[in-house]
């Protein structure tokens, strides 16, 4: 094998990009199917208004939904797609190329730095939760970050001597480091919609 591809990768790194990839895809072919509904007939309610404060109409017709002159959730139907189509190629025994695997991470970290901005925009500015946009969150901060890992454990991306051993730490918490990223979000959200929440009681 040449020095420019890494060794098989676990089939939970496949199963991972699979799965991340079609849950990803299916919330914004979801999204894609309301914003064309909504195009069509602006007096369409989408499933998933479900309250003044759970709702996504109104984030895919802010700006904040078409960062690039289109909608954001075409993005996600792209490059979902090629997150799904790796992962199926790593579970039938494909060697990724380490540039591939390098383009990945990258494309992983654009897209969990763009997430973190509309978690923020859609907290503090529009002020509203779109369930389906929660969903491509989780799965994007899931991709960025299992796929950095393995990427770390197998050399694509180099580590120094003295960071290695908080690596190794990191591997051996992964899972809980996780769940507070998540937590962290989980309580922005309580937190900012707390009076609309106690209404619910």
């Amino acid at each position: 094998m040449s020095p420019a591809r890494t060794g098989r990768p676990g089939r939970r790194t496949g199963w991972l990009l699979t799965l991340t990839g079609v849950v990803g895809w299916l919330a914004s072919f979801a999204l894609t199917v309301d914003d064309w509904r909504l195009l069509k007939d602006p007096g369409y309610e989408p499933p998933c208004n479900i309250s003044p404060i759970v709702s996504c109409g109104s984030v895919m017709s802010s700006p904040e939904g078409n960062v690039f002159g289109f909608p954001n959730m075409l993005l996600g139907l792209g490059a979902f797609a090629a997150v799904a189509v790796l992962g199926v190629a790593v579970l039938t025994g494909a060697r990724l190329h380490r540039a591939l695997w390098l383009a990945v991470n990258t494309g992983a970290l654009a897209g969990v730095v763009f997430v973190h901005w509309l978690i923020h925009r859609s907290l503090f500015g529009l002020g509203r939760l779109c369930p389906y946009c929660a969903v491509v969150w989780v799965v994007t901060i899931a991709l960025f970050w299992y796929v950095t890992l393995r990427n770390l454990r197998h050399g694509v991306i180099p580590v120094p001597a003295v960071g290695r051993s908080v690596l190794t730490l990191v591997l051996e918490t992964h899972w809980i480091l996780l769940a507070a990223w998540y937590g962290v979000i989980a309580v922005l959200v309580l937190t900012r919609f707390g009076p609309y929440w106690s209404t619910l009681l």
